[in-house]
């Protein structure tokens, strides 16, 4: 497959409200597809403490969300140029406005953690047309404290 690929991360974040945990934003010409995303957390051990979080990829936003960080993606492979698109992470205030589709939508219990790996003729891309493409979770019951990984290839 064409492309390079990246890794966008953020550790250690507590989250108590609902949020973009990842945002990417793709450069001209140079269209992205989610290869795959990880998502665990640290904090919630018990069953007294085990609840199910919704999850939704969403394409087409035009207001980018805020409240976050801004990783710099890092190439899988060493030699690789630097990304061209932009990544934000754990946007508090979500994206909002724009014409948008829902590519996926799920749940998962935070004890157990998600691992989402589309085959390649599902995964979700997104162009300069489409603006930008969110990761949204919904608000966790109490302070939930997660890893993230979003391994992206960059087309074109």
């Amino acid at each position: 497959m064409s492309g390079r690929t990246y890794a966008v991360i953020f550790n250690a974040v507590a989250a108590t409200a609902a949020q973009d945990a990842f945002e990417i934003t793709p450069a001209d010409d140079k269209p992205c597809e989610i290869v795959s995303i990880y998502l665990s957390q640290t904090t919630e051990a018990g069953d007294a403490q085990d609840e199910m979080l919704g999850v939704q990829i969403i394409r087409g936003f035009t207001t980018s969300g805020s409240g976050g960080s801004t990783p710099t993606p890092a190439p899988m492979r060493p030699a690789d140029t630097a990304a061209g698109f932009s990544a934000d992470v754990n946007n508090t205030t979500l994206a909002n406005t724009g014409t948008t589709t829902t590519l996926h939508s799920d749940a998962f219990n935070v004890r157990a953690g998600w691992c989402y790996i589309p085959p390649l003729d599902a995964r979700p891309v997104v162009n300069q047309s489409n603006t930008t493409l969110v990761v949204r979770l919904t608000a966790p019951a109490d302070s939930v404290t997660f890893n993230g990984t979003m391994i992206v290839r960059e087309l074109g």
